[in-house]
């Protein structure tokens, strides 16, 4: 136990100091931060408690329902929690620079697999604690919970994450030292095509587009089974849900201590699993992934002249450093790796949208078509915000050390932080493109929808680039154990709570002018000529936005680099 104290200490410094440098260097940013974090916290809990409250009113099936919808949410978070954990994994138990020094110390490799445990469990769930705390404090209000249930969530979601984090580092370790590590990228591959699968049999075990065809089941009773295919009693998810739920519905306590125990009796017994696991297997698979990999991709003639091609419009010294950005990418397995796991869930995403049984709604099919193409702009935007905050928002802390070669060169820093978001910008473009036309096709949404859509998430896009390497900038992590941590940090939550704040702004103006159009045409209204000042004030404040959103972050970002005297 002391040893793995000692191997924690570290991290726990690094976290303590990052913390107290950010309070002393800035005394408002923990003010600016906390009102961020609130007014973010409070759009998921208005949500969550608007949806519990329209249950409530629903006699018979509303706490059915408002269960059900628990049991989806602990669904979703441990299918997000076991693959992040895959790919942090990789980078925390086999690829971290600080591995080499650890195993010369003196200590087992169950101390070590304990160590990189917390590690990653840390790093993969942050953020699914952050969304899910007000989740929970609305279930709380509405069912007028004592505060023992808020302490209640916390003793039931710890053993959940554990349980999570052990599958998702078994997975790796099992698959590292299956395959030699020259085939990394195979089982990356592998993983990325498992992960699809996965996620297309959870939505159609899940099948919500069932739900919203009541003509689809005879009579109430099939309603209850179709509602219960959204949980399993042998998943953890399920178990997480009856030992809260019954807490909040009915205040007995018969099976909570029954559901608690599976938690952590599950969790605890994965430990130790691990543990023997890793005193087998995981010394083997860490030395298979010191071995060199032949570099085939990144030296072949096609790839050379591909990037040839792409480079070409560009300055030379813009080129030079795209192209060292191109290879250094497809060369980092844990990075590409990374974007076919995102793109799979734009798969699934789209998929989404197929399913949608809109003309069966009571709602004229023409208002529900316009009106989800409207809201998709959001989700598209969150999508982007999503990745960029992976490969965007690291792409200035991935030079790590070197990057005062980069300061000291003839090569300015306005160039290499322009040539940075133009290397990001041109692939995120071409998604958010690709999410937007699929998706407006598929709902069958007007020509007038389509444009407005495609050019809103062009800018968009602009400005999510710019706001990942400005804010990258700003809040740069050089020295670095892997490329996960980077985002993981104040500034990656910063940069989402900022991005998030920017589509939700975009969307809100563009909503008022959309509702009227829309509206008058539903009743085949004229237009009045005060809409058109209206909107044209909308698109004017837009695009002011986002240029502001375009130009500042970069000159910010700027400015704090040129003013950095040594590397943090």
């Amino acid at each position: 136990m002391n040893n793995f104290l000692l191997l924690l200490y570290p991290r726990l410094q690094s976290f303590k100091h990052r913390a107290r440098s950010s309070i002393t260097k800035e005394a408002i940013k923990p003010a600016i931060l906390s009102f961020i974090g609130i007014i973010f916290w409070s759009g998921i809990f208005f949500i969550f408690y608007r949806v519990l409250a329209y249950f409530q009113g629903i006699e018979i099936l509303g706490d059915f329902l408002a269960a059900k919808l628990l049991s989806m949410v602990f669904l979703v978070f441990f299918s997000i929690l076991i693959f992040s954990n895959i790919i942090t994994s990789l980078s925390t138990y086999f690829l971290s620079d600080d591995l080499q020094l650890i195993f010369s110390f003196p200590v087992s490799l169950g101390e070590i697999f304990l160590t990189k445990m917390v590690e990653t469990t840390f790093n993969s769930s942050w953020m699914v604690l952050l969304f899910g705390l007000p989740i929970f404090l609305a279930y709380g209000i509405i069912y007028h919970a004592p505060l023992i249930f808020y302490g209640l969530c916390f003793v039931v979601f710890i053993p959940f994450l554990i349980i999570a984090s052990c599958i998702g580092v078994f997975i790796s370790m099992i698959l590292v030292n299956f395959f030699p590590a020259r085939r990394t990228r195979d089982i990356l591959f592998l993983l990325s095509i498992l992960f699809i699968v996965f996620l297309y049999l959870l939505f159609r075990f899940l099948k919500p587009e069932t739900l919203v065809n009541p003509e689809n089941f005879a009579n109430l009773i099939d309603y209850f089974t179709a509602l219960k295919t959204f949980s399993s009693p042998l998943l953890p998810s399920f178990w997480a849900t009856e030992a809260l739920f019954p807490f909040l519905h009915s205040n007995q306590e018969k099976d909570i201590g029954f559901y608690i125990l599976m938690l952590w009796s599950t969790g605890l017994s994965l430990l130790v699993i691990g543990n023997w696991l890793a005193s087998r297997i995981y010394f083997n698979g860490w030395s298979k992934s010191q071995e060199s990999r032949k570099l085939r991709l990144s030296r072949s003639s096609f790839f050379n002249h591909t990037i040839d091609i792409i480079t070409r419009p560009f300055s030379p010294s813009t080129r030079v450093i795209i192209e060292k950005e191109l290879k250094t990418f497809f060369r980092d397995t844990t990075q590409w790796s990374q974007l076919l796991l995102l793109l799979s869930l734009v798969i699934v995403y789209i998929y989404n949208f197929k399913v949608l049984p809109l003309e069966k709604s009571p709602i004229p099919s023409f208002y529900l078509q316009n009106l989800f193409s409207f809201l998709n702009l959001g989700l598209a935007g969150f999508v982007l915000s999503a990745i960029a905050v992976r490969f965007v928002f690291p792409a200035v802390s991935v030079e790590g050390q070197a990057f005062w070669l980069i300061k000291t060169s003839p090569l300015s820093l306005k160039r290499f932080l322009w040539s940075k978001f133009w290397m990001s910008l041109i692939p995120l473009l071409i998604l958010a493109q690709i999410l937007t036309v699929v998706t407006n096709y598929l709902l069958k949404v007007t020509d007038f929808m389509m444009g407005l859509s495609m050019v809103t998430i062009f800018f968009m896009t602009f400005s999510i680039t710019s706001l990942g390497i400005g804010m990258g900038a700003i809040y740069p992590r050089f020295k670095h154990g892997n490329t996960a941590e980077i985002s993981s940090g104040f500034g990656g939550l910063m940069y989402m709570i900022y991005a998030i704040g920017l589509i939700a702004l975009t969307i809100v103006l563009e909503a008022r002018p959309v509702y009227i159009l829309f509206m008058h045409q539903f009743r085949k209204l004229s237009i009045p000529m005060w809409f058109y000042l209206e909107i044209t004030v909308a698109i004017f404040l837009i695009l002011l936005i986002n240029f502001a959103a375009i130009i500042f972050p970069i000159r910010y970002g700027l400015k704090h680099l040129d003013s950095m005297e040594n590397i943090e």
